[in-house]
């Protein structure tokens, strides 16, 4: 099977991983941490990536991913599962489409790891989850 690692930890086959993934710091020194949950079958197959809330209003698809890690079938998984349920965290805590610096996530990709907040965030979704 294919290594898959995420934040510097590796994912081994036949495990569930919870990760927070710190993806930017605000003008506060508040960390921002991505809430990814990985699901690895013990047999190879594909891998399947679903992620919700890149609009911080658009809240629905959170609890659908919630339903979905929580379903008994992903026990026969064949491959992975990548579920991101909140990607602009910033923005569903304060009920905003926007990132703290006004931008639209959804317009900001690729991003950059020098750029904007919202670059930041696109950049670290991008090139850990992702890729």
């Amino acid at each position: 099977m294919k290594k898959i690692v995420i934040g510097g930890q590796e994912i081994l086959p036949g495990t569930t991983t919870e990760l927070e993934l710190p993806v930017a710091k605000l003008y506060t020194d508040t960390e921002v941490n991505m809430p990814v949950s990985i699901h690895r079958g013990k047999k190879d197959g594909p891998t399947l990536l679903v992620c919700a809330a890149i609009h911080g209003d658009e809240l629905n698809g959170i609890e659908i991913i919630r339903r979905l890690i929580k379903h008994k079938s992903l026990k026969m998984l064949r491959g992975t599962l990548i579920a991101v349920p909140i990607v602009n965290v910033h923005g569903v805590l304060n009920q905003s489409r926007y990132m703290p610096d006004r931008r639209d996530l959804n317009r900001s990709f690729p991003g950059s790891a020098k750029g904007s907040l919202a670059g930041r965030v696109a950049n670290t979704f991008l090139t850990e989850i992702v890729s």
